[in-house]
């Protein structure tokens, strides 16, 4: 995972937040196809692409994070 090392904190950080929170009208895609994943409504091929695509940048944050956390702990 030394690749995730080379992507720097802010850029991460400024696509993760606008991935998160697009389109934030109604409510954020990120959050609507969670709740549909926590209901079982998750069917639909493009459905899942956008969670995949929202949900992305969002996991790497964590991931880089977390390795830093456990890393200097």
């Amino acid at each position: 995972m030394k690749w995730l090392d080379k992507i720097g904190y802010t850029p991460l950080v400024v696509v993760a937040v606008l991935l998160g929170l697009a389109p934030l009208s109604p409510e954020p895609h990120l959050w609507q196809k969670l709740k549909m994943l926590m209901d079982g409504t998750l069917v639909k091929p493009l459905d899942m692409f956008d969670l995949f695509f929202h949900g992305t940048a969002p996991l790497l944050l964590i991931l880089k994070l977390s390795k830093s956390i456990i890393k200097s702990g």
